[in-house]
């Protein structure tokens, strides 16, 4: 394989790539069956959902199918935000020797 086709192979992959990462707003995302949490994270975060760590598996497909509907999206993160901020309230902790 020449030094020709290879760049040309090259630019073809990012064509493929950039397509993907361009596709409308609009439409929902389905990714596989077995999508680990980190690949929903990393898909979530290039699609610019805010606060995207906080979500859990669920919630983090259930955001991807409905990227289109931003009320939708909204709830979800909100619901998850809030649940998240639960848990750092002033708590005492009882030190029994």
């Amino acid at each position: 394989m020449g030094k020709k086709a290879k760049k040309q192979k090259v630019a073809e992959n990012k064509k493929k790539v950039s397509a993907e990462s361009l596709a409308s707003p609009k439409e929902g995302i389905v990714m596989h069956a077995g999508a680990s949490r980190n690949e929903l994270m990393m898909t979530a975060k290039e699609r610019g959902v805010k606060n995207f760590r906080v979500l859990n598996k669920q919630e983090l497909s259930e955001v991807l199918k409905n990227i289109g509907d931003q009320k939708a999206v909204d709830a979800i993160v909100a619901g998850a935000v809030a649940r998240w901020k639960a848990g750092w309230g002033k708590k005492k902790v009882s030190h029994e020797s």
